[in-house]
């Protein structure tokens, strides 16, 4: 039996979905193929990297990457999990899958306030993500 495989995926490959993909890959180990991408790739946002490095996940040599790409080296996934928020009406979808979900949670990118507040904010995003994560796997 081959591996399930799950792709994250947000408009700019730089947080939400590299924080999923990591607590994905932490829970499921080698039981899941689990990769993440965006619609517009960007360099991973800093601030998602500190506060997954307090949960003692190092995310910082993940690199984003195109849905696009990953469409032309025809990869195709049993789960696709779009994690953008609502508001983003560029949330890409991945063709050709089995089981479709999606996810809201908000842009790190988009937070405001001084260095605290926005840690706090994207500390926040991050335990949303670790908790929806953690319920799918357990429930799949």
């Amino acid at each position: 039996m081959s591996q399930a495989r799950v792709l994250f995926v947000c408009v700019h490959n730089s947080a939400r979905s590299q924080m999923a993909q990591a607590y994905l890959r932490q829970l499921a180990g080698d039981d899941l193929e689990v990769d993440s991408a965006g619609f517009k790739p960007e360099p991973l946002n800093p601030l998602a990297v500190q506060v997954m490095a307090e949960e003692g996940i190092d995310i910082s040599g993940q690199r984003p990457q195109s849905v696009f790409e990953l469409y032309r080296q025809g990869k195709l996934y049993d789960y696709v999990i779009t994690v953008c928020d609502d508001t983003e009406n560029q949330c890409p979808i991945f063709p050709g899958i089995t089981h479709r979900l999606h996810w809201p949670f908000p842009d790190p990118a988009a937070v405001g306030g001084d260095q605290e507040q926005r840690l706090a904010t994207v500390r926040a995003i991050r335990d949303q993500i670790k908790q929806r994560v953690t319920q799918w796997w357990r429930a799949r």
